[in-house]
């Protein structure tokens, strides 16, 4: 296998980067000048953020980007220390054959507010040697002068189409053969997650010398989507036992997680409604009935209870 996919493929410069013109565009031009101000890229995870700025990096500072690069995961180092310590000690130096230096923080939505406020005065500090570029899942954690001090892109989940291409190529690079409604059950997984589907192709592909839909689903343990839509058909015409008994099947059988088993209910009854097979009305009682079950189940309350109180709001 030759160690992960997931870091075999990552894309080197920003035209490699799958599912996110509108921000790669934007990015070239800071690689044209030569110059960009603080960045803060935010959005669900595996979607690109951090590909996207080492990219960026390695695009912008040439062949002495390593000299002029400091990477922080904020999950690891999120006190002030690091701050203090780390980061300042970095962008004390001058660049190295570069136009300025460049500090790159991960999951910064999980530093505390004392490191947040510390690193708002590093940045201001160190305006004409260094640049920082900042990633989050939820840019609300970010205070408000750190948001202010930067550029804000925010990422979106990645196109099916465009993950069934990367898979594609991935699968064919391997020398695996593959059926392409095995890639397609991948991308209904993978909710827009390109990290994601790339790690349930390696997996998948464990099982064999060609990736099939069985083998997608020895890894994922999750239920199929045709018996997710006849356990929702069957609440909604008024079977309650007999959604009762896909739901118990696919939760003892397969091994279905109850957040998963929500996801999955959450995507069928989105498609039906986007298809008009669902009134509007029906659709955001379910949703309200969804929300309150994901809450609860998330809050510890047993999963299978909760999914069939639930399936009793579908009659």
């Amino acid at each position: 296998m030759n160690g992960p996919w997931v870091e075999k493929y990552r894309p080197q410069s920003l035209d490699d980067v799958v599912g996110q013109n509108h921000i790669i565009n934007r990015l070239e031009k800071y690689v044209g000048e030569s110059s960009m101000p603080n960045l803060m890229f935010t959005g669900p995870a595996g979607v690109g953020k951090t590909t996207t700025a080492l990219a960026l990096v390695k695009s912008i500072l040439g062949e002495y980007w390593r000299q002029n690069f400091l990477e922080l995961n904020a999950s690891d180092a999120r006190g002030i220390e690091t701050v203090r310590n780390d980061i300042k000690n970095f962008c004390r130096l001058k660049p190295v054959g570069a136009p300025f230096r460049v500090v790159f923080l991960d999951e910064v939505d999980n530093m505390t507010k004392d490191a947040q406020h510390a690193l708002r005065r590093e940045m201001e500090m160190y305006t004409k040697t260094a640049t920082f570029i900042l990633s989050c899942n939820y840019s609300s954690k970010i205070i408000d002068p750190i948001q202010s001090r930067c550029a804000i892109f925010r990422f979106t989940p990645i196109k099916g189409q465009d993950i069934l291409k990367r898979l594609e190529v991935i699968a064919k690079k391997e020398g695996y053969e593959y059926d392409t409604d095995a890639l397609e059950t991948i991308v209904y997984f993978a909710e827009g997650d390109m990290r994601k589907s790339i790690n349930m192709l390696q997996s998948a592909a464990t099982e064999g010398d060609k990736i099939t839909n069985e083998a997608v689903y020895e890894v994922v343990s999750k239920a199929r989507p045709e018996d997710i839509n006849k356990m929702i058909t069957r609440a909604l015409s008024g079977d309650f036992m007999g959604a009762r008994t896909l739901l118990r099947e696919n939760m003892v059988l397969q091994g279905t997680s109850g957040e998963d088993m929500v996801s999955q209910i959450y995507q069928d009854i989105s498609k039906r409604v986007m298809e008009d097979k669902m009134e509007g009305e029906i659709y955001m009682d379910l949703m309200e009935y969804l929300a309150d079950c994901d809450f609860r189940i998330r809050e510890g309350a047993n999963p299978r209870i909760q999914l069939e109180a639930l399936l009793t709001k579908f009659l």
